[in-house]
């Protein structure tokens, strides 16, 4: 045993979470702790492991940003033509989690996943940076590459091609949606007796909460 890391730990002391405090679904209590990130001044609060698997089961995770969220599910954008979107075409279900150390918090959502429409990433895809825009054409995301030069001389090609006029989204840079179907919040707490919460759909409407042992 590594005893370097196996003697890493802390105790968690932050905060508690009760069930009368949560908001009715999950979508409102995950704004209030997206918020609080936020104000805590947490780089990319958005930041979120994606958990995928395709066909052959293996599973495969990545980290990727949110980028946005309402009572329809939380949105990311990336290649189609990439491992996680070959993963997502076979098998359209997936799991998110962010973790938010300094706040002692986990949440964890897990769901179907559905491509977002071709208006709503058009416009998405405009409001990148251009140079963003630029490289999301120059780079066939995950394939082999002999050096860092092809890509630096597609986007020289990009930047001659366009010249500053508008750069439309490429066919295969999709958004996808989570839509879930169950959502855990996670609190650390002292003797590590966390508080875990877990929000599921009810297939007659609504949600159901319910706590979890640690």
């Amino acid at each position: 045993m590594n005893k370097d890391i196996s003697q890493i730990r802390r105790e968690y002391l932050y905060a508690s979470m009760n069930e009368a405090d949560l908001a009715a679904d999950p979508f409102a209590q995950f704004a209030r702790w997206y918020e609080a990130a936020g104000q805590a001044g947490i780089d990319l609060p958005n930041a979120m492991s994606l958990a995928t698997s395709g066909s052959d089961g293996m599973p495969d995770v990545r980290m990727v940003l949110l980028k946005d969220f309402d009572d329809n599910g939380f949105v990311f954008y990336s290649n189609a033509q990439s491992p996680k979107g070959r993963q997502l075409a076979e098998n359209p279900r997936a799991t998110l989690m962010f973790y938010w150390a300094i706040l002692d918090r986990q949440v964890r959502i897990a769901g179907a996943v559905a491509q977002v429409s071709a208006a709503e990433a058009d416009d998405y895809f405009q409001s990148r940076p251009y140079a963003s825009r630029l490289g999301a054409w120059a780079s066939a995301q995950s394939s082999v590459i002999a050096d860092r030069e092809i890509l630096e001389g597609k986007m020289r090609e990009l930047e001659q091609q366009y010249g500053g006029r508008p750069v439309p989204r490429p066919p295969e840079w999709i958004g996808y949606r989570v839509v879930p179907e169950s959502v855990e919040f996670w609190q650390g707490r002292e003797s590590r007796l966390h508080d875990r919460i877990r929000y599921r759909r009810m297939a007659a409407g609504g949600w159901r909460m319910e706590r979890l042992a640690p």
